[in-house]
This record gives C-alpha cells, structure tokens and sequence, in this order.
C-alpha cells in the first residue's frame, strides 16, 4: 500500500506561498532592465523617453554600426588584454605567495598575515589619489599594463588568504611523500599541490577576470587617450549627452554584447563560484 506524502499544514502552506512571490518579484526586478536593454539593442529609436519593453522600429543594425561606426571593437580587445593579463598575474602571484605561508613556517609570519589583513580592511578608492600621482610621476597614465599591475596587487590581501584557507586543507603527508620521491619543492608546488586547489584557482580567475571588465572608475582616473578606452568607458560616452558618440541604441547593444563572456564564464563555472567564497574559510595555523 503506497504511502500518501504529508500534507502541509496552513502555516507551511503560507510560508511557501510568500517565498515563491518574493523570487518572482525579485525575477521581475531582475529581468526589466536586462530586457529593455536588449529590447534597445533593437531599437532605431536614439531617445530614452520614447524606448519600450517591445521595439517599434526593430533593427539588427545597432550591432553592426557599433563595429563599423565606432571604435568599440578596440575598446573591447584593450579590456580583453587587461582582463586576461590580470588573471593570470592574479593566480600566478596569489598561488605562490599562499604556498608560502601555507607550506614554509618562518620567523614572522603571522605577524605579516596580520599586516596583509589590515591593508584589506580599507576601501579601495582611499588608495586612487596615491595611484594617480605614483603613475603620473612614473610617466605611467595611459597605459593598459599599469591597470593590469594596480588589478594585481589589489586582489593580493584578499586572495592570500582565500587560497592559503584552501591549501591548509590539502594533508602535508602528500607534500612529505612527494620529497622522499625526490621532488623539488617547486615540483612539489607545480605537480602536487596546483592540482588540488584547481576549485579555487578557477574561483579566482573567474572573479580577477570581471574586476577589470566591468570596471570603470580606475580606467576613467588613468586613462584619457581614446586608442587606450576600455570598455566601461567606452559605453559611458554613448549614454553621456554632451559626448558625439551619444547613442542609447548603441550603449544597449555593446552592453549585450560585453555581457556575454561574463554571463558564459558565470555559467560555466558557477560551482566554482558558490564553493569558492566558503572554500577559503579556515582558521588555519
């Protein structure tokens, strides 16, 4: 005799119903602007008063125009430099400086762990006038590669720690056993230990590679010639009405087209994206 599930009781019933219409108004408050702005993207219209959910005068043009018309095509493949170029200093720089402090016990240590974690206590933006007038004296304003130096060392503090929570956790009898084997502790680091952190590795690429995509305010703060725009500015002077360049049609159809990459990286790394914030999250020594 099958057994009839339990039904729920007035209360429960109540509780469900008011979860499912607080994720449907968050869907709804999610979803209106991602679809007037691909609404847009479609849109022959150049005016914000007069665009809707449902384009009136449907054009595909908009994508074309925004390669041909206009230099976006340079402003995405000078972010794409960055945001790559910044990833894989991020992993490089991050992995081997939290090997350290995870595998090699030194006089100091925890004092400079304290120290690094105090430079992660303050707000990023305190730092833009000292970055300003260090790249302006070293002669380093409109260079891409400064934001990729600046990316890096910003992703320091919080990374370490992160990816040292994480090392803490692979057992020292694997690092023991791979030196009686005869390795180097740079075999040791590249063979044994890399592989087993690749969840978190990956959390940080993903993370360290939309920093510098999405970002606007150090770009517009160093950079100032239109062959080194990023992205992010670049779309700034389509919705800026004192710019020639100004087109909402255009800004709406680059924005699709930005998202993408990151919508795809979300996706197709999104375990690594829900397990890697806790994955860090040791005590340690």
């Amino acid at each position: 005799m099958a057994v009839r599930p339990k039904e729920l009781g007035p209360k429960k019933r109540f509780a469900q119903v008011v979860i499912y219409f607080e994720l449907i108004v968050v869907l709804v408050i999610v979803l209106i602007p991602v679809l007037w702005i691909f609404s847009t993207s479609f849109s022959k219209t150049n005016s914000v008063s007069d665009l809707n959910l449902i384009p009136r005068n449907f054009t595909t043009l908009n994508y074309k125009e925004i390669f041909t018309e206009t230099d976006f095509a340079k402003w995405y493949r000078n972010t794409f430099i960055v945001a790559v170029l910044t990833m894989i200093a991020t992993i490089i720089v991050n992995a081997f400086t939290a090997f350290i402090f995870a595998r090699f016990p030194f006089k100091g240590r925890k004092p400079l762990l304290m120290f690094i974690m105090l430079f992660s206590m303050f707000p990023s933006f305190l730092a833009l006038t000292a970055i300003y007038v260090i790249c302006l004296n070293f002669n380093l304003l409109n260079n891409i590669y400064t934001l990729v130096i600046i990316y890096t060392a910003g992703s320091i503090p919080g990374n370490i720690f992160l990816v040292r929570g994480y090392l803490l956790n692979i057992p020292r009898t694997l690092d023991e056993a791979a030196f009686i084997d005869g390795a180097s502790k740079l075999q040791v680091f590249w063979r044994v230990v890399m592989p087993l952190a690749s969840p978190i590795l990956a959390f940080i690429a993903v993370t360290s590679f939309m920093g510098p995509w999405f970002d606007f305010i150090l770009p517009r703060m160093l950079i100032s010639a239109n062959e080194k725009t990023t992205v992010a500015l670049g779309l700034f002077k389509f919705v800026n009405p004192q710019d020639p360049s100004y087109n909402v049609n255009y800004f709406a159809a680059a924005s699709m087209i930005v998202a993408t990459p990151i919508a795809a990286l979300q996706m197709g790394f999104q375990r690594f994206l829900v397990t890697g914030i806790t994955a860090g999250a040791n005590k340690g020594e």
